[in-house]
């Protein structure tokens, strides 16, 4: 049995569509981790999921890279263990350093809730396998903080590594400023580490696993990390 912890913050709620998402997934046990634990246990990987962490004071993810269980979910990147950053979960983690850069408010200074599309630049990472280099995936977002930012060094060594995963386009692929719903950086929407053990992404593949929610396009994002962690087929 595969396991994967999802962990909850006080004001999560995509916590349980995490845990769906996985559930729906034969010989995976999802295990919620509430975040004042201390050990992670025998996790295979660790997902932080979406939502509005201590009410994103201080500011998004700020306060619940404090959380004593976060300690315990930076030794486990650290030792290459698989952590996945789904929208709070991104700013968590870039906020507790696991990856570079920060998400900023929107450049409409407004909450955006709807589909978008995005692009696929490197299929080749453990969260990705399922998909193909330049696929156009539909997945919601929900964030009023997710203008991903850095400074020029920091995205042209994320651009030389593959560490930009996924990029907001349009329904051509093209990288269109009306693409682009938050004004992040080269349209950024998702990174990983140089180690390629952790991913953060703004959108929600959890919101989008079967054809009932209006796009099954994330569910490639959970079978290719439980592909990974198998060595195997994924059903």
């Amino acid at each position: 049995m595969t396991r994967v912890a999802v962990i909850t913050f006080p004001g999560s709620n995509c916590d349980y569509d995490c845990y769906k998402a996985l559930q729906a997934i034969p010989g995976v046990e999802p295990v919620f981790l509430w975040h004042r634990e201390t050990a992670l246990g025998d996790m295979d990987a660790v997902i932080l999921p979406g939502g509005f962490s201590y009410g994103d004071y201080l500011r998004p993810g700020a306060i619940a890279r404090m959380s004593p269980l976060m300690a315990a979910v930076e030794r486990f990147a650290a030792d290459g263990g698989p952590v996945l950053g789904i929208c709070n979960g991104f700013q968590i983690l870039c906020e507790a350093g696991l990856l570079p850069g920060a998400l900023l408010r929107n450049r409409t200074m407004r909450f955006i809730s709807r589909p978008v599309i995005l692009r696929v630049e490197n299929a080749d990472t453990l969260f990705t396998s399922d998909y193909a280099n330049g696929q156009l995936l539909r997945m919601p977002i929900a964030h009023a903080d997710g203008n991903y930012h850095a400074d020029g060094a920091t995205l042209d060594r994320l651009e030389a590594e593959g560490g930009v995963v996924f990029r907001y386009a349009d329904r051509h692929g093209q990288l269109t400023d009306a693409a682009n719903p938050n004004g992040a950086a080269r349209h950024i929407a998702g990174i990983m580490n140089s180690a390629g053990n952790v991913l953060g992404m703004m959108p929600h593949p959890e919101r989008a696993v079967e054809p009932v929610l209006g796009s099954s396009d994330g569910l490639g994002v959970f079978t290719s990390l439980i592909r990974h962690l198998r060595g195997a087929t994924v059903a």
